[in-house]
């Protein structure tokens, strides 16, 4: 099958880094050594080609991804099944397609005897006519061979359904799967004017000192003058989890998700349950599975009671006043369940938004149908939120990145 403009048209609507990212796991886990640094090669051509057609896109990651020419082979058989039902490698080395007839019968069936008992018969399995070839059915380890529809890719099918299973009914294996997928996550966040200044030319302040320089060559007359403008740095992110009991099923979830806001954004990061722990510094290693293990060991309370009123009460007397929260945008995560009075969620909730500059509440039980904020710590809360989201999958968490920089 060759590439065609409908083809093009619905590849163009497939995200480019979860396409990027499905590949190279499937380039990896086929024996081929790719690392992050040629997915990312690979990305970069892709965004600068703009490929108009499959042979571009074969070409794009045979020269960006591969190592060797005994790569190729392993390569067009994983192309094959990340674009089945839009290509055949055969168009692009030269070779015939292949047959197009319907699939052979199972191995042992009476069609199958009385063909190896035809003459000339090799008694092989004819060709599979979505280029994939028996050696990718093999790998699939009985994967299913289609996608219903052409805008998905048969390669992102699993991991496209992990990113839209609830993060509670996630296997320790399914979440692994995920993990580098949630580290990843771009926190977002706002920007805002620094004292910092640098050259512009619209820039609203004058830089006198080098006005004056330049003024030497025109003879003392400042004919050109040099201005500069305030930049702009990233707000200051805090995140809050609630690890206790009835939030237990998410919380080793966003676990990873605080990891990588620590590393990328330079996040502070928080667990509690009937007590805050600080866990910045034990999530700020490069060993993901290492820095998960310190971060449990670190909060003694995890799975226990909830006092949510209490922890923020720690939290904006211990680092929200000291300047930790002051501008900042702080997300907590819970469910609102607090065995306390509520009253002292709604007063501390109060203080913490007189201080930072925007409140994301992240509750997973917002996902479920009918839901309302009736608990009376998350209905204490809820007036002094700024956005209030489920996050409740992997999916979900892109309307959690969108409350981060978005103020409606």
């Amino acid at each position: 099958m060759s590439s065609t403009g409908s083809s093009v048209s619905s590849l163009d609507r497939v995200d480019l880094a979860e396409l990027v990212g499905a590949f190279g796991n499937l380039l990896h886990a086929a024996g081929i050594p790719v690392s992050p640094e040629r997915s990312g090669r690979f990305a970069r051509a892709v965004a600068l080609v703009r490929p108009d057609g499959l042979d571009e896109w074969y070409w794009a990651g045979r020269v960006t991804l591969l190592s060797g020419h005994d790569d190729i082979e392993t390569y067009d058989r994983v192309f094959a099944q990340v674009f089945r039902g839009f290509a055949d490698v055969a168009d692009w080395r030269g070779q015939a397609p292949p047959p197009t007839g319907p699939r052979p019968a199972r191995a042992g069936s009476q069609s199958e005897r009385e063909r190896d008992r035809e003459p000339g018969s090799t008694g092989r399995p004819a060709p599979d006519p979505s280029g994939a070839g028996a050696d990718v059915t093999a790998a699939g380890e009985g994967a299913s061979t289609g996608i219903d529809g052409p805008d998905l890719l048969a390669a992102a099918s699993a991991e496209e359904r992990l990113r839209h299973t609830d993060l509670a009914d996630l296997t320790d294996d399914e979440l692994a799967a995920l993990s580098d997928l949630m580290a990843a996550l771009p926190p977002a966040a706002p920007r805002r004017a620094s004292r910092r200044t640098v050259r512009h030319p619209h820039g609203r302040r004058l830089d006198l000192r080098a006005t004056l320089r330049r003024a030497r060559a025109t003879g003392g007359d400042p004919v050109r003058r040099v201005h500069r403008r305030r930049t702009a740095r990233p707000r200051h992110l805090v995140l809050i989890a609630d690890v206790s009991g009835s939030m237990a099923p998410y919380a080793r979830a966003y676990l990873h998700l605080l990891h990588g806001a620590v590393r990328a954004a330079k996040a502070d990061a928080f667990v509690f349950a009937t007590r805050l722990t600080w866990l910045s510094r034990p999530l700020a290693g490069t060993n993901p599975d290492l820095a998960l293990r310190r971060a449990v060991a670190a909060a003694p309370d995890w799975s226990g009671g909830t006092r949510v009123g209490e922890a923020l009460r720690s939290f904006n007397d211990d680092h929200g006043r000291r300047g930790m929260a002051r501008g900042a945008v702080v997300v907590i995560v819970s469910d609102g369940w607090d065995t306390g009075d509520p009253a002292t969620v709604g007063e501390q909730m109060a203080r913490l938004s007189r201080l930072a500059h925007r409140i994301v509440w992240v509750n997973p039980r917002k996902a479920a149908a009918g839901y309302q904020p009736l608990v009376g710590g998350m209905a204490a809360a809820l007036p002094h939120v700024d956005a209030f989201v489920s996050g409740h999958s992997v999916a979900a968490l892109d309307e959690v990145l969108a409350a981060l920089a978005d103020p409606r």
